[in-house]
């Protein structure tokens, strides 16, 4: 769908727009002529998005989710609001309750009142009963949202990938440093879903073309189990590395060294190596699309998305990790050498 050449076309808004998912949004939404409002802590960080689409057509805004009048502000005069806030880690008043849950709310009150529709984009794994703070902040933003804004559109997505993630990409930088890859939870499966295509359901839903007061969920075509992952990163790299499970308990004590030097280094370690107690908890649960979703329609396909085979982008973006590069060509699998 074609939206009609700015400056007359509709405006969006796009909260936390500045992030990986948020250049795939924002590519999609100027691509169908929308005027996009990025809303994020420090404008400065949105310029890279300016390229995506016409002189103009892309504007950086200052909101703080945590700051309603701000929120309220990054929503003047818009159609529609897309809000892609979301955090793996807390730090100092950045926490999860903060954002996840009591900033989606401010979102959703402002949206209705500034009569936008609104995109909300959670997690699979949001659950008011989970064992972790991340899933259950998630399941309240949820709420909250269809509390104040009962139309609106909620999605949740598997692990997204893409150029520029913070998943394949992180074990392709653990694999090029370390001898042996050790991995919590192994056998917790995940259902990586392609940056683009929960971009075009994004874009679809501020088209109008997505039936609000739903929660939808968005997996890709496959299902990975975590050892599984890893292996697809290592033979994309062409690195031999063993692949080594740790039992819970030493998983728990990892977590619980790596947050504590993050936070006495004040976020200076390196967020390859940083595992928390909550994402050790939320690595308990499977990330899959539900068996309710898919008889219900609620995904991708239901959405008439044909969903993108992680092998099929992962390899474009991981081959710089190659020992001798992006440009190495593929070696005889009878003499792959030593990694």
């Amino acid at each position: 769908m074609q939206a009609s050449g700015w400056p007359s076309a509709k405006l969006i808004t796009v909260f936390g727009g500045s992030g990986f998912l948020g250049r795939y949004v924002c590519q999609a939404l100027a691509r169908r002529g929308y005027r996009i409002r990025v809303a994020v802590r420090r404008p400065e960080r949105a310029y890279h998005l300016q390229p995506l689409g016409t002189v103009g057509q892309i504007q950086a805004v200052q909101a703080n989710l945590r700051y309603p009048d701000s929120v309220a502000a990054a929503l003047k005069n818009a159609d529609g609001a897309i809000n892609l806030v979301g955090i793996l880690q807390q730090g100092g008043k950045q926490s999860f309750s903060a954002l996840q849950s009591e900033g989606a709310g401010a979102v959703a009150k402002a949206a209705a009142a500034a009569g936008a529709a609104l995109v909300h984009v959670s997690a699979i794994g949001a659950d008011p009963h989970s064992g972790s703070e991340y899933g259950r902040t998630k399941a309240e933003g949820e709420a909250r949202v269809l509390e104040a804004l009962p139309g609106a559109v909620v999605y949740r997505p598997s692990i997204v990938f893409g150029p520029g993630d913070g998943f394949f990409s992180r074990f392709a930088v653990l694999a090029r440093a370390l001898p042996v890859m050790p991995i919590a939870a192994a056998d917790t499966r995940f259902q990586p879903v392609y940056a683009a295509d929960v971009a075009e359901a994004i874009a679809r839903a501020m088209d109008g073309a997505v039936e609000g007061g739903r929660v939808y969920e968005l997996g890709g075509p496959e299902i990975f189990t975590f050892r599984e992952i890893v292996e697809l990163v290592l033979r994309t790299t062409q690195r031999r590395r063993p692949i080594v499970a740790m039992p819970d308990g030493l998983a728990r004590i990892q977590a619980t060294i790596t947050e504590t030097l993050d936070k006495v280094t004040f976020g200076l370690m390196p967020d390859e190596i940083v595992l928390t107690r909550d994402q050790l908890k939320m690595l308990a649960s499977d990330n899959v699309v539900s068996q309710a979703a898919i008889g219900e329609g609620r995904t991708l396909e239901g959405l008439g998305i044909r969903p993108t085979s992680a092998e099929a982008i992962v390899p474009s973006y991981l081959k710089r990790f190659r020992k001798r590069g992006q440009f190495e060509e593929e070696r005889d699998p009878r003499h792959p050498g030593e990694r």
